[in-house]
């Protein structure tokens, strides 16, 4: 009985904390990060000030909100885990392959470009940590080394080639963050820092 009423009271704590993050989400992109306020969020989810505030100020919230949503893009993949993973690839398929599990978060910051540039502004600096760098990290990492392990890359080759995307991956996100590059050169870029990677399979035997 006792477990149930916490699991109740943990399960109650993050419908709160998800429609908070709703509120806070439709508001920002509605009049923008720096028109919206606290009192506007918790009036909007049906909570205390109090209560916003102990899910996160608004650079919390907003960090908070691309995290929620780039952990569920990763979590959706898991049921996927498993299904063609052995099937040898090609550089070309391996790109397009690669390019496919990173195409939606170049997407997502590019469809609100102004608050896509204050979760950067957030990120850089450094006063709120995102779980892009943590888990989040990890869980992209991973992908990608699952991908090139499929060619002819050696396992060494594999783990260096996903943390190379990664890192790129990162400083294509910011940049689109801050409006210097448009979705379609994104993509145009990454796709450059792939067959980068990939073709360089022959000289990794």
């Amino acid at each position: 009985m006792f477990s149930e009423r916490v699991q109740s009271r943990v399960a109650q704590r993050e419908a709160t904390r998800l429609r908070v993050l709703s509120s806070a989400e439709r508001l920002f992109r509605e009049q923008g990060f720096g028109s919206s306020t606290i009192r506007q969020i918790a009036t909007d989810a049906g909570v205390s000030t109090g209560t916003v505030m102990s899910v996160g100020d608004k650079d919390a919230l907003l960090v908070a909100i691309f995290d929620t949503w780039i952990a569920a893009v990763h979590h959706g993949r898991e049921a996927e885990q498993g299904r063609g993973g052995v099937t040898p690839l090609s550089p070309g398929a391996a790109a397009e392959a690669v390019l496919d599990l990173v195409e939606p978060f170049i997407s997502y910051f590019a469809l609100d470009l102004e608050l896509s540039r204050e979760y950067a502004a957030v990120i850089v600096r450094g006063t709120h940590e995102s779980e892009i760098f943590q888990t989040l990290a990890g869980a992209l990492i991973a992908e990608l080394e699952a991908l090139l392990s499929r060619t002819s890359l050696t396992a060494t080759g594999a783990a260096g080639g996903a943390r190379t995307l990664y890192f790129a991956y990162l400083g294509i996100l910011m940049t689109v963050g801050y409006g210097a590059l448009d979705q379609r050169g994104a993509v145009a870029q990454f796709r450059e820092v792939i067959h980068f990677v990939v073709d360089r399979e022959g000289t990794q035997r």
